[in-house]
């Protein structure tokens, strides 16, 4: 599966199970290491939990499979590595802290 067409069953699957505020992000031309970051919020451990699981399901339907998830034990910042694609799913708080909208919008070159 292409890189766009994940990026979109990721996003519905957030969707699907109401995800607050989902940001994506175009880094490729800041790593070679992936080509998205989609970061979005759960209203509590269990619905990032949720939301987590729910995009990886949706992606096994289609023969995906992530490289690796992390952090779902907690709940409060679950990742999932599809390679190209890697999704944050936090807890608003944990969100706020660690802020990597602005970590990865700060790293771009000056022109």
């Amino acid at each position: 599966m292409e890189a766009d067409a994940l990026k979109q069953l990721v996003i519905d699957a957030l969707d699907d199970l109401k995800a607050v505020d989902t940001v994506t992000l175009d880094v490729t031309e800041l790593t070679d290491v992936m080509d998205y970051l989609v970061i979005t919020s759960g209203t509590s451990s269990r619905h990032v939990k949720s939301l987590a699981n729910n995009v990886c399901m949706e992606a096994k339907k289609q023969g995906m499979r992530p490289l690796g998830v992390e952090g779902d034990d907690t709940g409060e910042w679950v990742l999932v590595d599809f390679g190209d694609i890697v999704v944050h799913v936090m807890l608003p708080e944990t969100r706020a802290f660690y802020d990597l909208e602005r970590l990865w919008v700060d790293v771009r070159p000056e022109a």
